[in-house]
């Protein structure tokens, strides 16, 4: 490359760009035969600065495309009860095609219960157990947002998986864990799933062709850990203090970009990689459910 180097950066702010456009014009196009936009609704409890961000990005997002959103804040202290009948609330409410509640939550309520109170057709962070089983059935349905966006960015680059040896660094349910599904399925992939209690974790990222890591431990995945050409997906995100920075503090990825960029084929950039496409993924869904709900 004229710059020098042998890697190609994929670039998850221009692919959801792209995706944003082509959204926008659906919408468009939803509006000129008199039908509504979709509409998201997100619920955020607490004062999270990380999540108030988030969130921000997602509505922003929303305008971005044309989609009608709704935000609905709550304080730390809501009771999980009362969390829950405003969720029905929105179950219940035709206008609404998806929504989101935005995680962490606090301690004293169950992600786990809220999860499941969200009806599996406006789940457009795809976490119910519904929409997490039809991952691996012939008709998926709203496919968790993180996984997906990384499955599209995958397919934008050309970058082929079938066949390929993909090992899957963190086996959570919101990233690790839905997408080694996906690859294993949509991918046809042959998928080694790693975690916090594998033993010699090199040996196995060295293998990988697809090396994908989302366990948000900063720099865990060094040079030595990964094979020439490999494609490296880094899905961690973490804040790491940084007196050089007016914010006090630096984003950074599960993987030591600097060092392990020089090996790969393709790399993602933290921030700026698997991010953006999460929300694009999040849109994508959002205009699914709508579609299906044929307005």
């Amino acid at each position: 490359m004229a710059d020098g180097k042998t890697y190609t950066l994929l670039d998850g702010r221009k692919v959801a760009t792209e995706i944003k456009k082509e959204i926008a014009a659906k919408v468009k196009a939803l509006k000129s035969q008199g039908k509504k936009e979709p509409h998201l609704a997100i619920i955020l409890v607490g004062d999270d600065g990380a999540s108030s961000t988030y969130v921000d990005g997602k509505v922003k997002a929303c305008t971005e495309v044309g989609f009608h959103f709704s935000l609905m804040r709550f304080a730390t202290t809501i009771s999980e009860s009362r969390l829950i009948k405003h969720i029905e609330q929105i179950n219940n409410d035709d206008d609404i095609d998806g929504f989101i509640v935005q995680l962490p939550l606090p301690e004293h309520i169950s992600v786990v219960r809220i999860t499941e109170k969200i009806r599996a057709d406006k789940d457009v962070d795809g976490f119910t157990n519904h929409n997490f089983g039809s991952i691996v059935s012939k008709n998926p349905l709203l496919l968790p947002a993180t996984p997906n966006g990384v499955m599209e960015l995958l397919r934008r680059y050309n970058i082929d998986t079938v066949g390929r040896h993909c090992v899957m660094v963190g086996a959570s349910r919101i990233a690790g864990a839905p997408l080694s599904m996906m690859l294993a399925e949509q991918g046809q992939a042959t998928v080694t799933i790693c975690h916090k209690y594998t033993k010699d974790l090199a040996s196995h990222t060295r293998m990988a062709d697809i090396l994908l890591v989302a366990v948000g431990k900063p720099g865990l995945i060094t040079a030595d850990m990964v094979k020439d050409g490999v494609v490296v997906i880094d899905i961690g995100i973490s804040r790491v203090p940084d007196k050089a920075k007016d914010s006090g503090f630096s984003i950074r990825g599960d993987v030591d970009f600097n060092g392990v960029a020089p090996k790969s084929s393709f790399i993602t950039p933290v921030p700026g990689g698997i991010g953006p496409m999460t929300i694009a993924s999040l849109l994508m869904n959002t205009l699914k459910a709508a579609e299906q709900r044929k307005h």
